[in-house]
């Protein structure tokens, strides 16, 4: 394969991932939004909650869909086009969602356009791997594992410095989302094939000494059984991590940005008043992603020197204790302000609310730079797209059931109270320090054939 070809895939992956990463900031930063503006006025905040976490698990589930049948699609019509057509699927779906006019309508639309988003992590990292050699890949998992928080922080920061996402005007964003058809179109013609997977296609038969076609069911049989099983684990840890409890942050700061309005319009004179806030979701976002872009792009050479083992184990030690104390905080609005700096002519405020949202992203963001390193490795190159994407959205199943279990509990046992819920899914962290014991250190490991 060419170098103009091994870069251009990485070009491609890189964006294609990095939209996907366009789309859990809009999640993060839209959904509750749209969804109060959806539902009937004074509609309790525990209600509206719940939607955020019904949404959230569409997100996942539809990602963890789309992982399974597109990493089938690429184990089966090669790497290269199931990106592609992933691309397709999540731009067309978005562009639609611009229309909806209900939290259902809503709902189906998000559970459809994270199809395209879940089958393009597995296919992008497979294609990847196979197209460069192994003195690349700790660069290539930086490369990948940071296109998303690129994606995330990116369209956070136009929610900052340049357009609010208001209840009032929120349905633009999905038009972003959307944008991407062209990079799909562009992939669909251009980018080429994994040299490994056109080799293993076109082997005679028997000649592979593997047999063909390669099955789904496979990877839940012995001898792939075991190493399915642990990467669901490994996958399953940072993405509740990163779903089911950070994102309760970013609807604690919607929230309080939004309460802030009430408060300019009490009538009593020792009532607070503060003026409205609703850049404050984005700035969790950009807190959260900011240190994240940079240590989801290192995260995989942190694993390539510290091994894997030991490099999973710090990082839930430090998640863990920035959650604790992040869901501590008194409120997101009063919270401490530790510093403020001026970008584009506004001055924002660093406060301690924001600065343990940014010590998750720091921790929690390497997973991501970990995953696509180590999942790949894990598994031979027949079913290498479809090992590593069931592990990854596997665990986004596990996430998808652990939100909305907590969802229900946010609304019936928690009344709407975001910060116990965050609290309480903290301890996730606490889980991976002891399944992480579990594991077979793969360091050292080169991609089997």
């Amino acid at each position: 394969m060419k170098s103009s070809e091994r870069y251009l895939i990485v070009v491609v992956a890189f964006l294609g991932w990095a939209f996907a990463g366009v789309h859990m900031s809009i999640n993060g930063i839209v959904m509750r939004v749209a969804t109060a503006d959806l539902l009937p006025a004074n509609t309790p905040e525990g209600e509206i909650g719940q939607w955020f976490g019904w949404l959230t698990c569409a997100f996942l589930l539809g990602a963890a869909t789309g992982g399974y049948l597109f990493g089938y699609v690429g184990d089966r019509f090669g790497r290269a086009k199931a990106m592609a057509a992933s691309i397709l699927c999540y731009s067309i779906f978005s562009a639609i969602t611009y229309f909806v006019q209900s939290p259902t309508q809503l709902l189906i639309l998000r559970f459809l356009t994270c199809l395209g988003i879940g089958g393009m992590w597995p296919n992008g990292i497979a294609l990847l791997s196979e197209a460069w050699g192994n003195v690349s890949r700790p660069i290539l998992a930086g490369i990948m594992g940071t296109a998303a928080n690129v994606g995330i922080l990116v369209f956070a920061l136009v929610t900052v410095l340049r357009f609010e996402v208001t209840g009032e005007d929120w349905r633009w964003t999905f038009l972003v989302g959307a944008s991407p058809v062209v990079l799909g179109i562009l992939s669909l013609l251009l980018v080429p094939e994994s040299p490994k997977w056109l080799a293993l296609k076109n082997a005679p038969d028997g000649a592979s000494g593997e047999p063909e076609p390669a099955s789904i069911g496979e990877i839940f049989r012995p001898p792939i059984l075991k190493m399915t099983l642990i990467g669901i684990m490994l996958g399953a840890i940072p993405l509740f991590g990163g779903w089911g409890v950070s994102n309760w942050a970013t609807a604690w700061a919607s929230e309080v940005g939004d309460v802030a309005k009430a408060d300019d319009t009490a009538e009593a004179d020792s009532a607070p008043k503060r003026k409205p806030d609703p850049v404050l979701k984005s700035m969790t976002v950009v807190a959260r992603s900011l240190p994240g872009s940079i240590t989801s792009l290192l995260g995989g050479f942190i694993a390539f020197w510290l091994g894997r083992k030991r490099t999973y184990f710090i990082l839930c030690i430090g998640a863990l204790v920035c959650t604790q104390f992040l869901f501590r905080v008194e409120n997101p609005v009063d919270s401490t302000v530790l510093f403020t700096i001026s970008m584009f002519g506004r001055d924002l405020n660093i406060t301690e609310f924001l600065g343990w949202t940014a010590g998750l992203g720091f921790f929690s963001g390497a997973f991501f730079g970990w995953l696509p390193l180590c999942l790949p490795e894990m598994f031979p190159t027949r079913v290498r797209s479809t090992g590593a994407g069931v592990s990854f959205n596997w665990g986004r199943i596990l996430t998808a059931i652990g939100i909305l279990l907590s969802a229900v509990a946010l609304k019936e046992v928690f009344a709407g109270r975001y910060a116990q819920v965050g609290q309480i899914t903290g301890f996730v962290y606490a889980v991976g320090l002891v399944v992480i014991l579990l594991v077979p250190d793969t360091s050292g490991n080169e991609l089997e054939d």
